[in-house]
């Protein structure tokens, strides 16, 4: 089965040609981070224009990339929620186009589906893959969305989340302490870079959301702690002090998002953790998460950094188990700007209630 996906759920246009195998056999991503540099994020409107341009191109090159014609693909994933509704409503209608023109069945996927699959994905110019096997603990980090799933199979109706961010979500933590900092957007890729030169522990920041006996995370604190210090002592130019606030912050999320993980895979009693989302290209992560995975004995699964930030060779393997099934939502599709992932942790401070209730928002 050859398997057409298409991802439009934020700033990045993307299509590729996946087999059912997992072999990816094209991957084809158009970033619009020059757009939304100057605006230090994501402007909706302007992500959705951009989708607009540049979807056509981008699909066409992935089927020339992959050796093949619309003709020849089985199927067509199309991710449909959670994102950035404008973004998504141009994935959804040009994959119901192409889907009713072509008379192939198409898919509707949620993006977090999609990042906890990408570990089943075989790149051509990637490390040989051992796929991880079910049941897992996943970490899903990126600049919206900060979770920890149980994954008793790929696909959605086998995935539960047991904890997840309250506010703010770990990327978009990085994001806005970068722009406190005055490094610009995307911030991730430059606190990662300058942290490597940094000291961690010579400045205090507090870590986030530390308690032991939690899955949750919060990241809005950890970001105010940054800013208070920018307000007391003024905002470090590009010097060691700069490199110094970088490393204790990343520091204290990488310790985070560490140490729920390790507990998450303790409490659910599995053997495999696996990393997914764009913060997984963090370098410091993904170094502890082996290593303290190592130590445990559990099994880390790190994807190669092309399937962990957002690409559309996850969102077409994500697609193919409904394809196998034979379903088809054509006229049915329509954007979403949550996910279809049952919640259970609620936004905001305090204890949780009790009784678990969830929060469908």
């Amino acid at each position: 089965m050859l398997v057409l996906g298409i991802e439009t759920s934020c700033d990045e246009t993307a299509a590729a040609i996946v087999r059912d195998d997992g072999m990816v056999l094209s991957d084809v991503i158009h970033s619009q981070v020059e757009t939304h540099a100057p605006f230090g994020g994501v402007v909706p409107e302007l992500a959705s224009r951009d989708h607009l341009q540049n979807a056509r191109p981008v699909i066409l090159a992935a089927l020339e990339r992959a050796n093949v014609t619309l003709a020849d693909v089985d199927g067509i994933a199309v991710t449909c929620r959670p994102g950035l509704v404008g973004a998504l409503l141009v994935g959804v209608e040009l994959a119901e186009g192409l889907g009713w023109a072509a008379d192939k069945p198409v898919v509707g996927v949620d993006h977090l589906v999609g990042h906890l699959v990408a570990g089943y994905l075989v790149r051509a110019d990637g490390p040989p893959v051992d796929p991880p096997k079910p049941p897992f603990v996943a970490l899903v980090a990126s600049g919206g969305h900060t979770a920890l799933y149980r994954v008793d199979a790929p696909s959605a109706d086998a995935i539960r989340e047991i904890g997840a961010t309250r506010d703010d979500a770990a990327g978009e933590a990085f994001d806005k302490v970068a722009k406190v900092l005055g490094l610009g957007y995307p911030g991730g890729p430059l606190i990662d870079r300058l942290a490597a030169e940094g000291d961690p522990n010579r400045i205090a920041v507090s870590p986030p959301m530390p308690r032991r006996d939690s899955l949750e995370f919060s990241f809005s604190g950890i970001k105010t702690n940054v800013a208070r210090y920018v307000e007391k002592h003024g905002a470090p130019g590009n010097d060691q002090t700069l490199r110094d606030l970088c490393a204790a912050f990343q520091k204290r999320v990488v310790d985070v998002l560490t140490s729920k993980t390790i507990l998450a895979a303790r409490q659910e009693r599995v053997s495999t953790v696996v990393l997914g989302g764009g913060v997984a290209a963090n370098r410091e992560l993904r170094a502890r998460i082996i290593a303290e995975c190592t130590r445990r004995e559990i099994r880390a699964v790190v994807p190669p950094l092309a399937s962990c930030t957002d690409n559309a060779a996850m969102i077409a393997y994500a697609g193919i188990a409904r394809l196998r099934r034979g379903d088809d939502d054509r006229g049915r599709l329509a954007p979403c700007p949550t996910t279809l992932l049952p919640r259970v942790t609620r936004k905001g401070r305090g204890r949780r209630e009790s009784d678990g209730a969830r929060d469908e928002s």
